[in-house]
C-alpha cells in the first residue's frame, strides 16, 4: 500500500506539471505570449462570473501562485475587468474582459478536444469518474490528515536538538 500512495502523490505532481505545460503549448500555439499557463487557468475558472479575489483564492485551484499577482498582470493586459464594490470600496470585484471571454473560449475548445480524444482514444468518462472519486477521496484524506496532524509546542520544537548540538560541542565535535 505504501508504494501505491507514494507512487500517487508522485503521480498527481507530474500531471499537474505536465498539464501546465500543454496549457502553455496551447497559448504557444495560438501566438498568445501576454499571459501565462497559471493565469489562463485561473481566467478559465472565472468564465461568465464575478467574484471577489478573496472568492477565487478560496476555490484553491492555484498550488500556491500567488493570485493577486497574477490578476494584476491579467488586468494589466486586458484579460480581466476589475471594479471597486459600490458597498465596500475595500472589496474589488473581478469579471473577464472581451479579450478574455476570447481565451476563455480557446482555452475551453482545448478542454473539448481533450475529452473527444480521451474518449475515443484511452479512457471512456467512466474510467475518469472512477479516478475522479478516487482523487476526491484522496483530498478529503488529506484535509482531515492536516487537521489531525501532531502538533508540537513552538517553545520545546527544537528544544532536543538543542541538547544534542551542546553535548556534541562539548565532546569536542
Amino acid at each position: 500500500m505504501l508504494q501505491a500512495y507514494l507512487e500517487s502523490i508522485s503521480l498527481i505532481e507530474r500531471l499537474h506539471r505536465q498539464f501546465l505545460d500543454v496549457v502553455k503549448a496551447e497559448l504557444d500555439g495560438l501566438g498568445i505570449h501576454d499571459i501565462n499557463n497559471v493565469q489562463a487557468l485561473i481566467l478559465f475558472n472565472i468564465g461568465d462570473e464575478e467574484l471577489t479575489v478573496g472568492e477565487l483564492t478560496l476555490r484553491g485551484y492555484y498550488l500556491g501562485s500567488n493570485v493577486s499577482y497574477n490578476l494584476k498582470k491579467m488586468v494589466e493586459n486586458g484579460y480581466i475587468a476589475q471594479e471597486r464594490s459600490p458597498h465596500d470600496r475595500r472589496s474589488v470585484r473581478i469579471r473577464l474582459s472581451a479579450k478574455g471571454v476570447e481565451l476563455w473560449k480557446r482555452i475551453n475548445e482545448m478542454f473539448q478536444r481533450h475529452a473527444a480524444t480521451l474518449a475515443d482514444e484511452h479512457a471512456d468518462g467512466k474510467r475518469i469518474a472512477e479516478a475522479n472519486e478516487t482523487l476526491k477521496l484522496m483530498e478529503q484524506f488529506w484535509l482531515r490528515a492536516a487537521v489531525s496532524a501532531p502538533r508540537q509546542d513552538a517553545r520545546s520544537f527544537g528544544a532536543g536538538l538543542r541538547a544534542e548540538g551542546a553535548s556534541y560541542a562539548s565532546a569536542g565535535g
